[in-house]
Formats: structure tokens, sequence, C-alpha cells
């Protein structure tokens, strides 16, 4: 069970990756999104909060087995911030890409509240909300560019 656990938890082992374990974590995201990409609005708005629920508690147990708050390892929460960044954007290459960008950005950067939950949460919770912050602000960044830049998303 441990195994299987620190499996999901670095993603198929994506989180071990010796640079970016983070980039790595979303890239798999980028898969997985390809996925749910078909899915109803309901259903992809259904299966992101089911997802976000089971990254908090494996991420929990994985801090423990890894021994380390928030270990660099543990990058089921990027692929939740990614599924979160994309949800009900249309789902073409420019999008992916734009989204997977603005991403990383604002994970690496953590705009409030993810700052704080970040450094004042514990656990699972902490571990996965301040990316799922972080793709909340990158869906509004991406549905803005897309008002604006609607030529971007046709590719």
């Amino acid at each position: 069970m441990n195994r299987l656990i620190i499996a999901m938890a670095s993603v198929g082992y994506a989180g071990f990756s010796p640079r970016a374990p983070g980039t790595a974590g979303t890239a798999v995201g980028i898969l997985v999104y390809l996925l749910y990409s078909s899915f109803p609005p309901l259903l992809y708005f259904l299966s992101t909060g089911a997802f976000l629920i089971l990254a908090c508690w494996i991420s929990e147990r994985a801090e423990v087995l890894l021994g380390q708050k928030d270990s660099p390892k543990i990058v089921i929460d990027e692929v939740t911030g990614y599924l979160i960044t994309m949800a009900f954007v249309p789902c073409t290459p420019s999008s992916m890409v734009i989204g997977f960008l603005f991403f990383r950005v604002l994970d690496i950067i953590k705009p409030p509240p993810a700052n704080w939950i970040n450094r004042e949460m514990k656990g699972g919770w902490a571990v996965v909300l301040d990316d799922a912050v972080a793709g909340g602000y990158a869906n509004v960044l991406l549905r803005l560019t897309a008002v604006f830049y609607p030529g971007l998303f046709l590719v």
C-alpha cells in the first residue's frame, strides 16, 4: 500500500525527476486533462472535485511516508492545479500550452491566498490547495486571454 501511495503522489514517479519535478508533474497533468477534456461539464467538475479530495488524502499519507512537509516528490497537486486551470476551456494545443505556462508561473510565485496556504496550513489540504488556488488564477488568466486574443485558441 505504501508503494501505491508514493506512486500516486508522485504521479507515476514523475515527482522523482531530478530537475523541476513540479513541471514534470504538470506535464503528466496534460495527459490527465486530455482524458478529462471529453467529459461533459458536470462530469468534469465532479471528477476534478473528486480528484482534489483524493489528492489531499494521498498527499497527507505521502508526506508521512517521505518524511517531509510538501515534499517536491509529491506532484499530484500539480495535476489537480492543471485540471482546474483547464476547466471549461476549449481543448486546443495552444490553450493547453498557455494554461501550462500560466499555471507553472502562478504555482511558483504563489499569489495570495496560495502563499498563506503554503506557509500556514499543514497536511494534505495544504499541499493541494495552494495549487488549486494557482489553478483558479491560471483559469481566469486563460479565459481573459481567450477574450482578448481569441485567435490563439483556434490552433
